[in-house]
């Protein structure tokens, strides 16, 4: 049991039996009377999101998530298909994947988070490469400033194609390095 004051963000904690991630946290008060704590969290099971206010001394259960890297197999509507080196499969529901959707490929590695035994989300790379599905031309004359056109990845859901935010010269069919936590693109990558 850790207490409040020493609880981070990112920190999963249990709050009324459900596993919760701490998103932000906002400390008021004073060392005389007191800190409170206001947390804004996510359910890692449901997906809603909860505020809530804690004092610096009311204690929470901290839990140590599993994670073991898998390999994405296929879509068998509404779950996504998982498959680690031992060929055990994990079905997760579209809800838990969240941005992850985005970027999911065919034979993409990535990281499966369990909570008592059962798969609830995936972690990505940090940096990913995809080809350039669709993008604009660049027009001429538009070159002051840091100027930047959407460009359409290709991942392996068309009902979930994603949009990245490019630089002018970025054409169709370059491949691109983007960082999944921000969606941002980084550079393109070079043979």
């Amino acid at each position: 049991m850790k207490p409040a004051k020493e609880i981070r963000v990112g920190n999963i904690i249990m709050v009324d039996a459900k596993p919760m991630i701490v998103l932000r946290s906002d400390v008021n008060g004073s060392s005389r009377t007191g800190f409170t704590y206001k947390w804004k969290m996510k359910n890692l099971l449901t997906d809603t999101p909860m505020e809530n206010v804690f004092r610096g001394d009311d204690k929470f259960d901290v839990v140590v998530l599993d994670k073991k890297p898998v390999t994405y197999s296929y879509f068998a509507d509404p779950l996504f298909v998982f498959m680690d080196a031992d060929y055990n499969q994990y079905e997760i529901e579209e809800e838990n994947l969240g941005e992850a959707l985005h970027y999911l490929k065919d034979g993409m590695e990535c990281e499966a988070v369990f909570y008592n035994e059962k798969a609830i989300s995936v972690e990505l790379p940090t940096t990913i490469a995809r080809k350039v599905a669709y993008s604009e031309p660049a027009v001429k004359g538009n070159t002051s400033g840091n100027v930047l056109k959407e460009a359409k990845i290709e991942n392996a859901i068309e009902a979930h194609q994603h949009s990245v935010q490019v630089p002018l010269f970025v054409s169709t069919d370059d491949v691109i390095e983007i960082d999944t936590r921000t969606n941002e693109y980084k550079r393109v990558v070079r043979n």
